[in-house]
């Protein structure tokens, strides 16, 4: 069985982002909410997002809190925020492999990718 995963960048720091609250979604018939995390001290959570035994193919979404990320560190923002949530809506096709979606997140800017 497959897992979840995920890694945020403070890009515009140069480093891991921690204390990120990240909001994870299944979306079938509506969104549901399965759970909310946030980043260590390495940009990541200490568990994955979905477990193997909660693992399976669907459409999802990832709400980063970036623009609460950046006013904790000290960032002085306009408002509103250019970038206040970053969503991520993606695909899982098979079960049986690792999805990791990282993001690399500034300010103003942020890119993603299916990771390893």
């Amino acid at each position: 069985m497959g897992f979840l995963t995920t890694h945020v960048l403070d890009t515009a720091h140069g480093r891991p982002a921690a204390g990120v609250r990240i909001d994870l979604y299944r979306i079938d018939d509506g969104r549901h909410h399965l759970c909310s995390a946030t980043t260590n001290n390495d940009g990541r959570c200490d568990e994955p997002l979905l477990p193997e035994n909660e693992f399976r193919a669907g459409e999802y979404e990832l709400v980063f809190h970036a623009g609460d990320y950046f006013t904790a560190c000290g960032e002085t923002l306009p408002e509103p925020k250019f970038l206040d949530q970053v969503v991520i809506r993606f695909g899982i096709a098979d079960e049986s492999q690792h999805y990791h979606v990282p993001l690399l997140v500034s300010p103003f800017g942020y890119s993603t990718y299916r990771g390893s």
